[in-house]
């Protein structure tokens, strides 16, 4: 990574939602630019650089929330007309803030996603999809599930109108009028949508994505098919993509691809070598990057990185040099329009530090009296809650608009608390079971009690659902290969009923039923790799694992619900003996990971004494040399092995204690045994274990 970027902070406005920031074209080649934002005040900001200081150029009042802020204008000139949802208003403005657009859209859901293309206006709320031109309704879709954004291939260049909707059901759905062409299955749920090199790469119909899991791809939308150009994998687990731009930073003539992250990280692709992206940059601030833009800002002929991020601040990562290089001998001299801004910025902070002694005293007084009266300081809290496949755990990020005092957690579930890189928090636990890392079968509330460093001291709480089968994971194809165990449920209750039972059990499926008499979801355990099918209809529901404790679960839990609201259910089920073999087999390989592992760290200990008795490791066989070269990588992870062995010696008795309850058969005397056989692990000895029992 040869990029060398200088931080710039410009201004902060409100709190800010995805997509709510772009800079205004430029009225000559690399000369600055305006910046336009809009914010949680529902505000819209417009503002430029002078002399290194934001000079505004128009400001709206304020009024509802801004979801998302986009340039449009006449196809093929300029893109400086400024349009902004709020709620379910569109409203324009001209680049010096004069309102020329007020248009309601009557949508019952407020709008969350917009695209503006020549008389073309795209907008999505939750689940509804809406095409306007000249303001008057063309097209509405219904999506099955939620709509996260949505696009247009360029029609300046296709002469055809392709929307494409980013849905939370890893799907990309490419429309034709008001019904879906085809659908394209992405590795993540996808949460931004751009055109790849702002224009749509050579072809015109080359897409970019990212996902909330940290994945970002190009997928070319034909009229016949997708093609499927790259992907770039999560491999340092970083945040979900919140917004893609494409720019020229490097300076090589091929446009970068600029991503900003929920995680705060701001990073530079290039595409120069044959299309495969490399890495150039990278880069962490303190908040989630809400939206990101390549141009001039700063200063004439310096490129640069605009970002907005959650609290409202615009930052630009400029190739500005910070400091001038100074000859030999010759001493580094501040430049008169630096010292100008340091003292500047010193005579301000010393008027906010007075400001705020003032105001302290003037609280402490009014809170003495009598008579007093306090409104609780109301503060906005950015949360996700998303479950992580390549370690089966979940991720519980907030972020709040000021400094964090504190956050406690509350479960009223065994949970593991992982920590991770990113956490500056320090951890305290209480002194109840410090067993976020889920069991399935086991569910209820995570709570997140979360105080702001504000006064006077105040308090929100989220609550977050962990479900019966909380490690499993949407997906759009399975193996019809498999054993497979069989749970039949039917009775007299509705489509909307079942589908509300399929919400209760099982994470990222929709609220609302989809549109139809039935519906089949396929989900994958990121844990063991094992599958569920289910399909619902009005009277039915039929559940179907290569996991007979998939299956125990999901009976159990149905029949307690169904219970509840007073329905009465039939059950029947199938059970295959060979899905056990077939589990099992699944969690060996995990397993003996895990043993290894284990055995691999009781010798570092030893090898190192050998190694400084010796003076080197030429002596030691291959497989000793490679323990020695891991050792700290192997002592972290086996630091997180107790939880591993102890969640996958839970699964086997599980599946032991599941395979005999369908027969009628209470084995949990031979549980002790079962563990005994586990101490000492062989799989075949395991297997003649679950078929003698």
């Amino acid at each position: 990574m040869d990029l060398n970027l200088n931080r710039a902070d410009y201004l902060q406005v409100g709190v800010t939602s995805q997509k709510t920031m772009k800079l205004l074209p430029a009225s000559r080649h690399r000369a600055t630019q305006k910046v336009v934002l809009g914010d949680h005040d529902g505000v819209v900001t417009c503002f430029g650089m002078k002399k290194g200081e934001a000079v505004a150029v128009f400001k709206t009042l304020p009024g509802q929330k801004i979801a998302r802020l986009e340039l449009g204008g006449v196809l093929n000139t300029p893109q400086e007309k400024i349009f902004v949802a709020s709620g379910s208003e569109i409203r324009g403005f001209t680049k010096r803030g004069k309102q020329f657009l007020s248009f309601e859209t009557n949508l019952t859901e407020s709008i969350k996603a917009m695209y503006v293309s020549g008389s073309d206006l795209f907008l999505s709320a939750s689940y509804i999809y809406n095409h306007y031109c000249d303001c008057k309704d063309q097209h509405y879709y219904l999506s099955g599930d939620r709509i996260n954004d949505v696009i247009c291939l360029p029609v300046e260049r296709l002469s055809r109108l392709t929307p494409v909707l980013a849905c939370q059901d890893r799907v990309l759905r490419v429309l034709q009028g008001s019904d879906v062409l085809y659908e394209v299955e992405v590795p993540g749920p996808p949460t931004a949508l751009a055109l790849h090199g702002g224009n749509g790469g050579d072809s015109g119909e080359d897409l970019l994505f990212g996902t909330s899991d940290g994945k970002l791809g190009i997928i070319q939308v034909t009229t016949a098919k997708p093609i499927h150009k790259w992907e770039i994998r999560n491999e340092r687990k970083r945040g979900g993509v919140l917004c893609v731009d494409s720019f020229d930073i490097v300076g090589d003539g091929v446009k970068d691809l600029l991503v900003g992250r929920d995680d705060g990280v701001v990073e530079v692709y290039s595409l120069h070598h044959a299309n495969e992206p490399v890495l150039k940059f990278d880069q962490a601030l303190s908040e989630s990057i809400t939206s990101i833009q390549g141009g001039c800002v700063g200063k004439d002929g310096y490129d640069e990185i605009v970002v907005s991020t959650y609290s409202g601040w615009v930052t630009g990562l400029t190739t500005e040099p910070v400091h001038r290089e100074s000859g030999p001998g010759e001493e580094l001299k501040i430049s008169q329009e630096m010292q100008n801004k340091i003292s500047s910025l010193r005579s301000e902070l010393e008027q906010l530090q007075y400001r705020v002694l003032q105001e302290r005293e003037r609280y402490q007084q009014a809170s003495q009296s009598s008579r007093a009266v306090f409104a609780v300081p109301s503060f906005s809290i950015n949360d996700k809650f998303t479950l992580n496949k390549d370690d089966a755990s979940y991720s519980l990020i907030l972020e709040v608009q000021t400094a964090i005092d504190n956050v406690l957690i509350q479960s009223d579930v065994p949970i593991d608390l992982l920590d991770v890189d990113k956490n500056s928090a320090v951890v305290s636990f209480s002194s109840c079971d410090s067993e976020i890392r889920s069991i399935e079968g086991q569910y209820g509330t995570l709570q997140a009690y979360v105080t702001p460093r504000i006064q006077p001291k105040t308090c929100q709480v989220r609550q977050y659902l962990i479900k019966p089968l909380s490690l499993h994971q949407r997906t759009h194809c399975i193996d019809h290969d498999r054993p497979v165990n069989t749970l039949t449920l039917t009775g007299q209750f509705s489509f909307a009923e079942v589908h509300s039972w399929v919400v209760f059990c099982l994470p990222e499926v929709p609220e609302k039923p989809p549109a139809g008499e039935s519906v089949t979801f396929y989900f994958q355990n990121t844990f063991l790799d094992t599958q569920l099918e289910s399909h619902c209809r009005k009277g039915e529901g039929v559940f179907k694992s290569d996991n007979i404790s998939t299956i125990s679960i999901l009976k159990d839990v149905l029949s307690k619900e169904a219970t509840k609201r007073k329905i009465n259910l039939n059950i029947s089920y199938e059970i295959n003996e060979v899905s056990v073999k077939h589990t099992l087999k699944l969690i060996h390989p995990k397993l003996e990971y895990q043993l290894l592992l284990a055995k691999k760290v009781q010798l570092i200990d030893a090898l190192k004494e050998l190694q400084i008795h010796e003076g080197n490791t030429n002596f030691l066989i291959p497989e000793y040399r490679c323990i020695l070269e891991e050792a700290d990588h192997l002592q972290e992870e086996y630091k997180k092995q107790p939880a591993h062995l102890e969640r996958l010696y839970g699964m086997i008795t599980d599946l032991f204690i599941d395979k005999f309850k369908f027969k009628g058969t209470n084995v949990k005397t031979k549980v002790p045994l079962l563990l005994e056989i586990l101490d000492s692990y062989d799989q075949n000895a395991l297997i003649a274990f679950f078929d003698a029992a």
